[in-house]
């Protein structure tokens, strides 16, 4: 828990957050320290489990030098994003945020796709484009998740049986595309539709609706998980899945 709490500290103070990233970049011991802070806070949100490291085992010694670069990587695949996404990010197109499930790009719906339709629009081209690259280029080993939202408004004339359908099938859509037309491989993505069960935001007013009419595309990090600590025994690939 108190992993978890520190990465949401992180995320919720932008100073400090900043501070972190900073020490993450420069050297000595103090900074070692906290960088490795940062990797397990980083590898107890996402996995949901206790990580025991063993002192003197190369094997935790590699998982944390595994880790500490996934942090720089997703950190590095932030910013190149930041930069090359300036223009949607001003004009609330496009979110970037390093979350507990990774670095999470939202893209609103309303520039993906038309009212109640999942053929993506071309006006979006350009942004899953310049997603694309990041995903070839930045962060080849990274699985990614694509996950669609909409708002809680019942489905009436578009013919989906429910917001479920609608945002499974949006999902599916920008998965195709980056398969189909960026060359993406396949068996790194991922596809789910939450329908209107994890808004952003409230309902109850037009622009609270359209914030949740989204889909966020989710840079995951690889995270070893170890369920059991058997000091007698010796490490084996695995007890450390």
């Amino acid at each position: 828990m108190l992993y978890l709490k520190f990465i949401r500290h992180i995320n919720a103070n932008n100073a400090f957050k900043a501070k972190v990233l900073s020490t993450l970049k420069g050297g000595g011991m103090g900074n070692r320290f906290l960088k490795t802070v940062l990797i397990f806070s980083v590898s107890f949100a996402l996995t949901g489990c206790t990580i025991i490291f063993q002192k003197g085992r190369r094997s935790d010694v590699e998982k944390i030098q595994q880790l500490s670069q996934q942090v720089d990587e997703l950190s590095q695949a932030q910013k190149t994003l930041e930069d090359r996404l300036a223009q949607e990010i001003r004009d609330k197109q496009v979110k970037l945020e390093m979350a507990e499930k990774g670095l999470v790009i939202t893209v609103v719906g309303d520039l993906l796709f038309d009212s109640g339709k999942a053929k993506i629009r071309t006006e979006a081209y350009p942004v899953l484009n310049k997603v694309a690259v990041v995903l070839t280029e930045n962060v080849p080993d990274f699985n990614v998740g694509i996950e669609g939202h909409t708002d809680n408004v019942p489905i009436k004339l578009s013919g989906w049986k429910s917001n479920w359908e609608l945002s499974s099938a949006r999902a599916l859509s920008v998965l195709h595309y980056l398969v189909n037309e960026k060359g993406i491989d396949p068996s790194r993505l991922s596809a789910v539709g939450y329908g209107e069960y994890r808004p952003v935001a409230s309902n109850d007013t037009k622009s609270d609706r359209q914030q949740n009419r989204r889909v966020e595309i989710v840079i995951i990090p690889k995270v070893t998980k170890v369920t059991e600590a058997k000091p007698s025994a010796p490490a084996t690939e695995e007890n450390l899945k």
